[in-house]
């Protein structure tokens, strides 16, 4: 079986302590990620993680070495897919750094491990993996109403609902916050600098400030406005080795999963998907 020499990302982006809530933030938007390894400047080993929810859950803090997740999982080069994939379906985390002598070589997701599931035989289906309650939202809710539904639930992408209950589109938080929503005054106020103000990375970031902050949002802006309509869905009898190979394609991470009758019964995600390597 592979390792996670074979598909981890080498070298992968990271920022450094001593340093700040905004070194993390414009380092995310700079390079379109959510999350980061954290490194001690004065030698480079690992000392943590940090992604977005981390800075929003605790807004309050500058100080990067008070806002990161200092209690990790480490694995090595030699750790089996097998092995790396088990950890992220038990911990439903998204990140495994991956270190050699103490210092950081790769990092892995789940998404590094698409494409192993993708090209196997498995008759594992939808239906046996699925794990997390699906949160839905109506096609008239207010964005206000859905950003305080993510923050609460902390989940951040809904199935959206019409009156009679058919599935109509789907709303991330990504989503609620296109270009023409775009607030400079707030980018500012997050430290982000103006070189990164263009970049499509602010998305990744100004929804958990809205969040963070409960920051007003117009009430006029309803999620059909907002959200990808007719999206892509799977039937939950699907192969996880097809929804791997959809996933992969269309860069998603999660994915509405119909029922019998077309009723949408669940949401699955990378991680889940994942349970075929562990068999």
């Amino acid at each position: 079986m592979k390792t996670v020499e074979d598909v981890m990302v080498k070298l992968p982006i990271v920022v450094e302590v001593p340093g700040s809530r905004s070194d993390a933030i414009n380092i995310m938007v700079r390079n379109n990620v959510t999350g980061l390894p954290v490194v001690r400047a004065a030698d480079g080993c690992l000392v943590g993680i940090v992604s977005r929810k981390d800075v929003f859950n605790n807004f309050q803090e500058d100080q990067l070495s008070l806002i990161m997740k200092k209690d990790i999982i480490k694995i090595t080069p030699d750790t089996s897919i097998r092995d790396a994939a088990k950890i992220f379906v038990e911990k439903r985390i998204h990140r495994l750094p991956v270190v050699e002598n103490g210092k950081l070589i790769g990092l892995i997701t789940p998404t590094d491990l698409l494409d192993e599931v993708k090209n196997m035989r498995t008759s594992m289906t939808a239906e046996q993996v699925i794990n997390t309650t699906c949160v839905t939202a109506y096609v008239n809710d207010p964005i206000s109403y859905v950003v305080n539904a993510m923050r609460v639930s902390r989940v951040t992408s809904f199935p959206v609902l019409d009156a009679r209950g058919a599935l109509v589109g789907i709303i991330t938080d990504r989503d609620m916050f296109i270009d023409q929503t775009k607030d400079i005054k707030v980018l500012k106020e997050l430290g982000v600098d103006e070189a990164s103000q263009s970049l499509a990375g602010y998305r990744n970031v100004l929804p958990l400030f809205y969040m963070a902050t409960e920051k007003d949002i117009s009430e006029e802006l309803i999620v059909k406005d907002y959200m990808v309509k007719n999206p892509t869905t799977v039937f939950k009898k699907t192969n996880l080795s097809e929804i791997a190979k959809i996933m992969k394609q269309n860069n998603f991470g999660q994915i509405p999963v119909r029922g019998n009758k077309d009723e949408l019964v669940a949401m699955i995600y990378d991680i889940d998907v994942l349970n075929a390597l562990i068999g």
